[in-house]
């Protein structure tokens, strides 16, 4: 794992399409938290339900020009937030800056998210392996960013029985994945226990998207 342990301003290329930007939002994280308590507060977190009815661990929300929804109906995107019945939150600019310059800095240049999925992971949380395959375009990369307490992400293959590599993500760490890579199988280990200064027992990750 030597080429985790980059500094903050590198660009660490893991595999073809896929890249590691250690620290490359920690100096916006203050920013970053305080907009997203005002999508918070428009849009609370949720525990959404599966098509087969089971309540996901992880709770969730959405910003942007759509947001990812899932219930007995199945997985899609709706331009409505179905707990308020309101569009959802409009992603920050900052949030959709991050997005882009993570995205060009990974070699995929002029990235605009339309989407902002917000993940909350608290300790024994876990996401299983899957694919996000939801969006219209697959062209897109996925950019995804870590804040609060350090996770275990898993980066597959492209079938669900190829092995996943375990890498470590902290505080402000950003992982981009597309072309080849865009529909590899991805998930997390469950959360440690632990405290974050910032965010306290929970891990927030940010995915960005391009999904309409």
């Amino acid at each position: 794992m030597s080429d985790l342990f980059a500094g903050e301003g590198t660009c660490v290329r893991l595999d073809d399409g896929v890249a590691y930007l250690p620290a490359h939002a920690l100096p916006d994280d203050d920013a970053l938290l305080e907009a997203l308590q005002g999508i918070l507060s428009a849009a609370p977190l949720r525990h959404m339900v599966t098509p087969g009815g089971l309540a996901m661990s992880v709770a969730m929300t959405n910003c942007g020009e759509a947001g990812w929804v899932s219930d007995r109906q199945g997985y899609r995107y709706a331009r409505e937030d179905p707990v308020t019945g309101r569009a959802w939150p409009a992603m920050p600019a900052l949030f959709r800056a991050l997005a882009a310059t993570a995205a060009a800095a990974a070699g995929f240049a002029e990235y605009s998210p339309d989407v902002c999925l917000v993940n909350q992971y608290v300790p024994g949380t876990r996401l299983s392996l899957h694919q996000d395959r939801d969006e219209r375009d697959f062209a897109h990369p996925i950019v995804s960013v870590s804040l609060g307490l350090p996770a275990t992400f898993l980066l597959g293959g492209l079938q669900r029985r190829d092995p996943a590599r375990r890498l470590p993500l902290g505080h402000g760490d950003v992982l981009v994945w597309g072309g080849p890579a865009r529909l590899r199988f991805h998930g997390v280990l469950a959360l440690k226990d632990g405290l974050h200064p910032q965010l306290g027992a929970r891990r927030i990750n940010l995915t960005f998207r391009r999904a309409l």
